[in-house]
């Protein structure tokens, strides 16, 4: 059945490269299932180190911008000190060239974290999108839920039982398209395997109750899924409330104990994983300051979120969130020995050089800045005169307007700003003349 397209993601961005990312889990998954041991829970494990050390080389860079930024945090803190109750145009404008003239001088921009964050969120969306639905990715686990599904679809009021397990809302949109109601025979296995792939034990022995006749398949199925989902004594296809009902209903203690490891783990490794970040340097101003306080409330409600989600969630996606802390906090051991190491004034001068070379090739000399600089200055100099006297003469009327514009007439293009700027440069000499 490996030709068989289970439901995979479709969204813009996330699922083309949820579609990468499942090659790569099942690819593991093939070496896993060559070697005796098609275990999913394994899988998982060794797919969250492989795309932690893809994302490494990003990972690094964010941690140097961060480092840069617990620098010069001192000297912007200093800047907006220094213009707090000042609201004046000229003194907005004077506090973001000393604002800029930071940035430039440690050679980083102030969005420079953000680009390292939106490349990201693409890849942890899409790989929870693989986690959560194996089948659709891996063709080998795809395959242990046939010939069930067939003779399942063929039983007179299968799909309005299946509408009735726990997680079957996820998919009722699927249950009432055209694909499914024309009956799409490839569209209606792909819907039916994506409510299995989320029954709890219990679910899968309702199915053998309703339909006596499929008590066999549904045996069958079961034991190979329970055998790629046993991952330490737990079927990680449940979640751990369920695991944790199941067994103080059969009295196995330990497996309580098991269950609960789940979530108290992934809570336990993000919240280390919180400690290794690199931390803003701590000073006075820290306690005023809306995104270190709001950055401290995070810290402190990831590890409570994490262990919420994951003792409802199924353990599977635990176990993936609790690798991945473990795996993101010897990584951040490693990065923070790499960074600690390194000479931060040669890596700002490098940095400072760089920039200069790229205004260069834009045309923007160090002196030209100084010049524009100056240029504003002087211009809300005499727009203000002119507003306190409300006796300027046409020519220095006119000779403002030359020098505030003077600075845009230099290889102005055709649709850029400089091209702009000269446009309102002369509608207002136009209007000035009337």
């Amino acid at each position: 059945m490996s030709g068989i397209i289970l439901t995979q993601n479709q969204t813009f961005i996330i699922g083309p490269v949820a579609q990468i990312l499942g090659y790569i889990m099942e690819g593991i998954f093939f070496c896993l299932d060559k070697i005796g041991i098609p275990n999913i829970g394994l899988a998982i494990i060794l797919f969250t180190i492989v795309v932690n050390l893809l994302m490494m080389p990003l990972t690094i860079k964010q941690q140097k911008f961060s480092k840069l930024s617990a620098k010069m945090n001192p000297e912007l803190q200093a800047i907006q000190a220094k213009y707090k109750n000042k609201k004046d145009n000229e003194s907005m404008m004077k506090m973001n060239e000393e604002t800029q003239a930071v940035y430039a001088k440690y050679g980083v921009s102030p969005t420079g974290s953000c680009v390292q964050l939106i490349i990201q969120m693409p890849i942890l969306f899409a790989l929870y999108r693989v986690i959560y639905s194996m089948p659709a990715y891996v063709g080998k686990i795809k395959e242990a839920f046939f010939p069930l599904v067939d003779k399942l679809i063929s039983q007179p009021g299968s799909a309005e039982f299946v509408q009735t397990f726990r997680d079957a809302a996820m998919f009722a949109k699927q249950f009432t398209s055209e694909a499914f109601t024309g009956g799409n025979t490839q569209y209606i296995q792909n819907t039916f395997i994506d409510v299995l792939n989320r029954a709890s034990t219990a679910e899968w022995h309702s199915i053998s109750e309703k339909f006596p006749s499929l008590s066999a398949d549904v045996d069958s199925t079961v034991a190979i899924l329970e055998r790629y989902n046993n991952f330490l004594g737990l079927n990680i296809g449940n979640s751990p409330s369920y695991i944790v009902h199941e067994a103080l209903d059969s009295g196995t203690f330990l497996m309580v104990i098991a269950a609960l490891a789940v979530p108290l783990l992934s809570a336990l490794t993000q919240w280390i994983n919180t400690k290794l970040m690199p931390q803003a340097e701590s000073n006075n101003n820290n306690q005023d300051n809306p995104m270190a306080s709001s950055m401290k409330t995070m810290n402190i409600m990831m590890p409570v979120m994490s262990a919420i989600f994951c003792y409802s969630l199924p353990a599977g996606m635990g176990i993936y969130w609790i690798a991945g802390s473990v795996v993101r906090s010897i990584q951040q051991i490693v990065i923070n020995k790499h960074i600690d190491k390194m000479d931060l004034e040669e890596i700002i001068k490098k940095n400072v050089e760089k920039n200069k070379k790229k205004l260069e090739k834009r045309g923007v000399t160090a002196k030209m800045l100084n010049d524009y600089a100056t240029m504003n200055t002087k211009t809300q100099t005499l727009a203000s005169k002119a507003n306190s006297t409300s006796k300027m003469t046409q020519e220095e009327k006119d000779e403002a307007i030359r020098k505030s514009t003077e600075y845009y007439n230099r290889n102005a293009k055709q649709g850029s700003i400089a091209s702009k700027a000269n446009m309102v440069k002369q509608y207002n000499e136009k209007n000035n003349r009337k």
